[in-house]
């Protein structure tokens, strides 16, 4: 019998990757070096754009996420589940929360505003994302080393 257990962990690993690795390019890489070399219009002008691509991508990592993850849960039974695979679970219910607050609470005022030039406004959303954006890339980083070192301890 075919089991689906090591496609669905290939979606699941591969839409955090998406998710966790896309969130740690932009704080780590992107932002501090577009605060360097670009003017403040420019540089909101930049992340409107850019989140406007990456945040399409954390939908479909999210999805597959909460699909893969749920099914993986679901296949095990969850009494069954590793004590990991419920933190995790935990944390990633945090994450898409914090996503969801980021998407429909300052990306559409930082969308408005660069669209209207009001660039103290833009910044001050901007300043909203990336704090959030902060909290959740340590969520990310802390689930990868649940999922890691919690299978050894397991």
């Amino acid at each position: 019998m075919m089991t689906f257990l090591p496609i669905l962990l290939f979606l699941h690993v591969m839409a955090a990757v998406v998710w966790v690795g896309g969130m740690f390019f932009a704080y780590l890489c992107l932002r501090p070096v577009a605060g360097q070399v670009l003017d403040p219009p420019s540089r909101l002008r930049l992340w409107r754009g850019v989140f406007e691509r990456f945040f399409r991508w954390v939908w479909v990592a999210l999805v597959l996420i909460l699909l893969s993850g749920g099914a993986m849960m679901a296949r095990v039974g969850m009494a069954s589940a590793p004590p990991n695979w419920h933190l995790m679970a935990g944390i990633g219910v945090v994450m898409a929360a914090i996503f969801l607050f980021v998407f429909f609470g300052p990306y559409p005022v930082l969308r408005r505003a660069v669209d209207a030039g009001e660039w103290p406004i833009a910044g001050a959303a901007l300043n909203r994302i990336r704090q959030a954006v902060g909290i959740n890339l340590a969520l990310g980083l802390l689930n990868v080393a649940v999922a890691t070192l919690g299978r050894m301890a397991g």
